[in-house]
């Protein structure tokens, strides 16, 4: 018997700036993965403050699909946070998860910040992975403050990254 030999493409991707103009996509995208996502006018409000910054990554040859992920940041008093980050189930374990962390740690080493913080879901193995190889560290824990389905709840870790 022969089984049909399929030869996946390799996809090229860009990251760029993220702008009011994504809202509604990364809305959507931000729905995918969130059990309490964020609104189009949750995501504009934190853009208009000149504090928050983030970036898309988008296929090459292929915007009209609009972003395969992005990542939105604050930057205060030389700390840096991720505040939230998402990737399309279609475009996981591809990389993306470190295009974007990648362009947010070179702007933050770029305005000299000391450190960066983020929270993740303590059962989010991907995404704890990811955050170790970028060099991440645990430093807390929030018991019980992810909630999921039929109750089950998970702790976020706090985790940190030193930028200097």
């Amino acid at each position: 018997m022969r089984l049909p030999f399929v030869a996946s493409r390799k996809r090229d991707f860009v990251v760029e700036r993220l702008s009011l103009a994504d809202t509604p996509a990364i809305a959507e995208l931000h729905r995918e993965d969130f059990r309490r996502p964020w609104s189009e006018e949750e995501f504009q409000s934190l853009l208009a403050q000149d504090t928050v910054f983030g970036y898309v990554v988008r296929e090459v040859g292929n915007a009209r699909r609009g972003p395969a992920g992005f990542v939105l940041a604050r930057l205060a008093a030389g700390e840096g946070e991720i505040l939230t980050v998402a990737v399309a189930r279609a475009s996981r374990r591809s990389g993306l998860g470190w295009q974007l962390m990648d362009a947010v740690l070179r702007e933050l080493h770029h305005e000299r910040a000391e450190a960066l913080f983020l929270e993740v879901d303590e059962s989010n193995a991907p995404a704890l992975g990811l955050y170790r190889r970028l060099g991440f560290r645990e430093v807390g824990k929030r018991p019980a403050y992810y909630e999921h389905g039929g109750g089950a709840r998970s702790g976020a870790l706090v985790m940190r990254r030193d930028l200097r």
